[in-house]
């Protein structure tokens, strides 16, 4: 496993080493630089996997080193730090580039949120496009989004239907995405020129949707007032797509078997027979297996539509994939309302990541169209989010069986004294939310001893 190579740039001589011990005992190759100039140089020289740099420096300052940082390299995720908390330097460095902003003094918990997302965020890209490299016959997935394990199992089956005739179900709960893997079934197959037509078997009644499906003669029934081709026969030659198939009555299952069976069919209220060549790919949020044994499906009708199966999996299967899916719609939404939103917040992906998305990849992308309709910034932040999403955020992180329960703290191995009351120090401010005096009752200290230690790091 490549370790992550972090470039860290401040002229703060004390803080720079600091915050290079602190992310070494997180596993982290750091390279360390006290000037702008540098710090572009360096990058020209290597590859980096993050920058973290300061604003306030001797010659070219954070953001000035940023522009060159993305001329030289725009793929690397720069996040900058600064003791001067304005809109105004966040909007400046956010233009230029950056990947987010940390004010000082730092909150080593967001310093660590932040470089993790950074880091996931370009390692998720590069799988996504290694994973759509790698599906067979050149298959294009279309608009699906995702590296995770469970989708890739899905998008290969998907391919595989692609390349075949036979009939296919598509299963998985509502919002997951059933219908764009149909799409891409039909886009992918040799029947790409046809129509690919959908219908929502759950959207209609039963005496509606059988004319729906096999269309109806003039004066079949009240209101026939002329003769209607039913979806059937609209998608001849190509995909006939029946979402929530399990809602279909016996009837309709019946003479839906027939066209699987023989491709004939009969309109309403007509004799004539007609043929049909229509491919067929079905789905459910239903477990018809179980609809079957419950005589509510018939059994001869699961067995024609499940020659190829296809499961999509719940988005709280695949958290892997939530930061793509987010992103991808904020820059969706953004374009769409003309809002320049670039990325989300440390603190909203984490929240995004740790919902259990019950509506899945549907509740998602309604969940970032709020959020970019609330945003007025260029970053996408937790209090735009819906309330059970900053609910989540609150909630402590769920352990996992076996895990130990003590948080690993940074090594102090080789340190002086100084600079570990120095991250003490600005750690237990950070987490009294710059409260000085609850600082200093933790620290045991007076304030105005503390006082005199934020000014000697510069800080205050």
């Amino acid at each position: 496993m490549t370790i992550p190579r972090i470039l860290v740039v401040d002229d703060d001589l004390g803080h720079l080493e600091s915050l290079a011990l602190l992310l070494k005992g997180w596993g982290y190759a750091v390279t360390p630089a006290t000037r702008g100039e540098e710090a572009a140089a360096l990058v020209e020289q290597g590859p980096y996997d993050a920058v973290l740099m300061d604003v306030r420096m001797p010659g070219l300052s954070g953001v000035e080193a940023l522009a060159r940082i993305k001329q030289r390299n725009p793929a690397v995720p720069v996040l900058i730090m600064t003791a001067y908390s304005t809109v105004d330097v966040a909007v400046e460095a956010l233009k230029a580039g950056a990947y987010d902003y940390l004010t000082k003094p730092l909150d080593f918990e967001l310093v660590r949120l932040a470089l993790d997302r950074a880091l996931d965020h370009t390692r998720l890209k590069k799988e996504n496009a290694s994973l759509r490299a790698r599906l067979p016959d050149a298959f294009d997935p279309g608009c699906i989004i995702g590296v995770s394990p469970a989708l890739q199992e899905a998008l290969a089956m998907a391919a595989v239907a692609a390349r075949s005739e036979a009939t296919a179900l598509v299963t998985g709960e509502s919002g997951t995405g059933k219908e764009l893997i149909a799409r891409a079934v039909h886009a992918n197959s040799a029947r790409a020129r046809r129509p690919l037509v959908p219908l929502n078997c759950a959207a209609l009644t039963a005496s509606l949707l059988e004319s729906e499906l096999f269309g109806h003669e003039k004066g079949a029934f009240t209101g026939a007032d002329k003769r209607r081709e039913g979806r059937i026969l609209q998608a001849d030659g190509g995909t006939l797509f029946l979402d929530e198939i399990g809602e279909l009555d016996a009837l309709i299952q019946a003479k839906l078997l027939r066209v699987l069976q023989q491709g004939e069919l009969q309109r309403l209220g007509s004799d004539d027979v007609l043929t049909v060549d229509v491919r067929i790919i079905a789905a459910t949020n239903r477990d018809l297996e179980a609809e079957v044994a419950a005589g509510r499906f018939r059994q001869d009708l699961f067995y024609r539509l499940n020659v190829l199966h296809i499961h999509v999996p719940a988005l709280r299967e695949r958290p892997e994939d939530i930061p793509l899916l987010a992103q991808h719609f904020l820059d969706t939404f953004a374009a769409k309302y003309g809002k320049s939103l670039k990325r989300f917040t440390p603190q909203a992906m984490d929240a995004l990541v740790r919902h259990g998305w019950p509506g899945n990849v549907r509740e998602l992308e309604n969940a970032i169209e709020r959020a970019a309709l609330l945003a007025a910034g260029e970053y996408v932040s937790e209090r735009e989010l819906p309330l059970a999403l900053r609910q989540a955020a609150a909630a402590p992180l769920p352990l996992q069986a076996g895990a130990d329960t003590t948080p690993a703290p940074p090594s102090l191995a080789g340190r002086t004294l100084e600079d570990v009351e120095k991250a003490a120090i600005l750690q237990t401010l950070a987490q009294t939310g710059g409260n000085k005096s609850e600082a200093a009752r933790l620290l045991g200290i007076s304030r105005v001893t503390l006082h005199k230690k934020l000014q000697g790091y510069g800080v205050e």
